[in-house]
């Protein structure tokens, strides 16, 4: 529960997660609840359930390739367990909050479930932004360039292979 404590700030853009303790456990446990959070959003987005477990592994390993490369040639590869697990604790955060504004969008199709997504998927940017900032001691224009090279990557380069395989 501890550390559970000195991760939540960073979902707030606090803290810098090179001074988080690593824990491999707690890494491990957020790498397997944003597997299964990001399969529920994947398999109700699309009907086959395989599809969906594909491209979420995708997503996975890409994400973790893409903060695993972006340490190495920042040469900060000693921090690759806090990074990742900041930036999966956070995504699951925010998952809590996108996952009944998904549900309520599929639902009613309401326009203001569209700007309550389109607002959580900015505090996503923001945090990965916020995260990439601290961790490489970049300006914030680089960060955001670097969270938007991100999330091309992981999300839609995980789109672009799955609709390979």
């Amino acid at each position: 529960m501890d550390v559970l404590k000195q991760y939540l700030p960073l979902c707030w853009l606090k803290n810098n997660p090179l001074e988080l303790p690593r824990s491999v456990d707690f890494f491990k446990q957020n790498l397997l609840f944003y597997f299964v959070v990001e399969y529920f959003m994947q398999a109700n987005m699309t009907d086959d359930p395989i599809e969906a477990f594909t491209e979420v592994g995708i997503a996975t390993v890409l994400m973790l390739m893409f903060m695993g490369a972006m340490l190495f040639l920042n040469r900060t590869l000693y921090a690759y367990v806090q990074v990742t697990t900041a930036i999966i604790f956070c995504a699951n955060i925010i998952a809590l909050f996108v996952v009944p504004v998904l549900i309520w969008l599929t639902v009613s199709e309401d326009p203001l479930s569209y700007y309550f997504l389109a607002l959580l998927l900015f505090w996503d940017y923001a945090v990965v932004a916020h995260i990439i900032k601290q961790v490489l001691s970049i300006n914030l224009f680089a960060s955001l360039i670097l969270s938007l090279f991100y999330f091309i990557v992981t999300y839609f380069g995980a789109f672009a292979l799955g609709q390979v395989l």
